[in-house]
């Protein structure tokens, strides 16, 4: 008999990511990352698998981490990065096997790979400093001698200096380059104080699309354009208005078009307007966005921790250059849509799931990247117009079949204004509605994302301990169209709490919940609206918050991005309007709470960082509150996503030992 699904599964399952197929259609390439627990790390291999799931098999070995496969135009080689030379690097090797060369060396390692149109180049990201680009090979001991001395201490001109994930910048930049299929010297084609990613390929390998933000006030905006530049050299032309966020370029297959993703930051929904689909003409003109009809962002805003391998998707021309494919957020599902150049819509991979990565070959055919809140992410395949479908990866078959999961019930229910929201419910497995389980009420982060139908171990852990589970989508989340996403910009702790106590009501209304028993949790966004929460009613038995923030005020100056959102989400400035900063601020409640808390954050979190949580532990144990506070060092904001794999583990059994003291 299957057994529960337990934490230590977390080890158990395997990470799918960026499935690439063939030019010809034949057979896809796609990423596997396995949790080595002993070792306390990943490993990330390329796997090839027929399109019929025939035939597959590990294509790279090691043990380190292989990502990023790309076919060549003419399907003959395999070009991926691997770290497996200490800085991750650019090879390529033989598509029907045989061993990798390795044809960058740079000090600073590589990303985003993408070939040119005759398969002679490679276009890659590299950082450069004010050394310029420096092979490893070329470096002396005597240069590494003076690297070894020179101070660390850290002078800020910036306010853009540090950057969650990434830590604290210096003076390199990423740039654009291009290297022979063959190896040889890598050539730099962007320079400038500023950074350059995202590479494309026109049609007839003469011009290269690139990301970047060249505006003369950079400090101060999160803007990104779209810019086009000569491979041979040449000033580059931006295409895209420098009013927002652009991104994502990808030439027509007759290099008349660039299609894009982004969105302007202007009155009245700033950073929270729907990312769009664009197309401009390449050489110059008036841009559409051809989802503008639909109310739904493009790309993929379900949130998991199973998103580990799972790359950046660009839009996807049509073999015949009538149209894309892109991924659209729409009410917890992740379909891929086919939009024409008119801006008409079809539906090509639905479902009750999300898929997280596309790509398309010569015929059409797709492979593309999927879970649904019983599967994990595999690959699968399909005909043009979605039809055959078939699961060609089969990496998580054998734990699947070993684990009892339960499914996710979607619910909708009233809340204030007549707005339905929706969410979903984990049942502890064996269900009875005749007895009285406890409750815990998750809060997604963001707030501008959502749950929905993917695989979630951590709440399938919870489900298995015999709690129901309540992920729920509030306003101001994602895939209800603009009018919702923006619903709580200037609201936090308003109408986003009351939508989500109107589902916990639901849910006790139901019969089958003992209302002396509910736990609420939640890590970032939901970290401070579970703050919140446990500031403003006194029905919650235990509380556990992640990542959390507890002072909006002192946020904006400590947080990487607390002074680029926050003056759209709180209406002004910190410094125009401190008193409402305060006012929705938890920390000005902190006298109130009776709820026993438990405080998990990161001491490397840059997004909230670490001060959030000591400011909100002082407070509640200097008030003679329940609270416990754990730190987990070296980790980022995205610990329960991508921390190392043991701290993960302890994360988890943190939360499920409290709720099981309390609860």
């Amino acid at each position: 008999m299957p057994r529960p699904i337990e934490i230590a599964d977390l080890a158990r399952i395997r990470y799918l990511g960026d499935p690439q197929i063939a030019p010809d259609g034949r057979r896809v390439a796609y990423v596997v990352t396995e949790i080595v627990l002993e070792e306390k790390r990943y490993r990330s291999a390329i796997w090839v698998a027929n399109v019929d799931g025939s035939g597959r098999m590990r294509f790279t070995a090691g043990t380190h981490k292989d990502t990023s496969p790309r076919w060549s135009p003419d399907g003959s080689r395999l070009a991926f990065l691997s770290d497996r030379d200490g800085v991750t690097q650019l090879y390529v090797m033989p598509s029907d096997g045989g061993e990798p060369e390795r044809i960058t060396d740079l000090k600073h390692g590589v990303a985003d790979p993408v070939w040119s149109p005759d398969g002679a180049w490679l276009a890659f990201v590299s950082k450069v400093g004010p050394e310029g680009p420096v092979q490893r090979a070329d470096e002396t001991e005597e240069d590494r001698k003076r690297a070894a001395q020179r101070s660390d201490t850290k002078v800020i001109r910036s306010l853009k200096y540090k950057l969650d994930g990434e830590g604290y910048f210096d003076d390199r930049r990423r740039h654009i380059f291009v290297v022979s299929a063959e190896g040889g010297t890598p050539r730099q084609i962007t320079d400038g104080d500023w950074d350059d990613t995202q590479p494309a390929w026109s049609p007839d390998g003469r011009t290269i699309a690139f990301v970047s933000n060249r505006t003369d006030d950079r400090e101060r905006n999160t803007f990104s354009d779209i810019w086009v530049v000569p491979l041979d050299g040449g000033e580059p032309r931006r295409i895209t208005p420098s009013d927002g966020v652009y991104n994502s370029p990808a030439f027509s297959p007759d290099g008349d078009w660039i299609a894009y993703v982004g969105n302007p930051i202007v009155e009245p929904y700033g950073p929270t307007t729907l990312t769009g689909l664009w197309v401009a003409p390449t050489t110059g003109g008036e841009a559409r966005n051809l989802t503008a009809a639909l109310d739904r962002e493009v790309g993929n805003t379900v949130l998991s921790d199973q998103h580990y391998a799972v790359a950046a998707q660009r839009p996807l021309w049509l073999p015949d250059g009538s149209g894309l494919l892109t991924l659209i957020s729409d009410q917890g599902t992740v379909p891929v849509v086919r939009v024409s150049l008119d801006g008409e819509s079809t539906v090509v991979i639905g479902g009750d799931r999300e898929v997280a990565n596309v790509s398309v070959a010569g015929d059409g055919t797709l492979a593309f990247l999927a879970s649904s809140p019983t599967r994990p992410l595999e690959v699968y395949v399909t005909a043009a117009d979605g039809s055959d479908e078939r699961e060609v990866s089969q990496a998580n078959a054998d734990f699947l079949a070993e684990v009892e999961v339960v499914p996710a019930e979607r619910i909708t229910y009233p809340a204030e204004g007549g707005v339905e929201i929706g969410g979903w419910l984990l049942k502890p497995p064996g269900f009875d509605p005749s007895v009285r389980y406890p409750l815990i009420l998750q809060i997604h982060g963001g707030p501008h994302a959502m749950y929905g139908s993917a695989f979630f171990h951590e709440m399938q852990v919870l489900a298995a301990r015999g709690y129901v589970v309540l992920m729920t989508n509030p306003r101001g989340s994602t895939g209800y169209g603009q009018k919702f996403v923006s619903a709580a910009m200037g609201d936090w702790g308003g109408i986003d709490y009351r939508d989500v106590m109107a589902g916990v009501d639901y849910v006790v209304a139901q019969g089958y919940i003992d209302e002396q028993r509910l736990g609420v949790t939640g890590g970032s966004y939901g970290g401070y609206l579970t703050n919140w929460i446990v500031t403003q009613t006194d029905r919650f038995k235990a509380a556990v918050t992640q990542r959390s923030t507890c002072n909006r005020l002192n946020l904006f100056g400590t947080s990487d991005i607390g002074w680029s959102y926050t003056p759209w989400e709180f209406r002004g400035s910190a410094y125009d309007n401190p008193s409402f900063y305060l006012e929705r601020s938890p920390i000005t409640y902190v006298k109130n709470v009776t709820t026993p808390i438990l405080i998990l954050h990161s001491e490397q979190d840059l997004r909230c960082p670490i001060e959030q949580a000591e400011q909100w532990f002082a407070a509640l144990r200097y008030l003679g509150k329940e609270a416990v506070f754990v730190r987990f060092p070296e980790e980022s904001h995205g610990l329960s996503r991508s921390g190392r794999p043991d701290r993960r583990i302890e994360r988890l059994q943190w939360i499920v030992d409290w709720f099981a003291e309390h609860l």
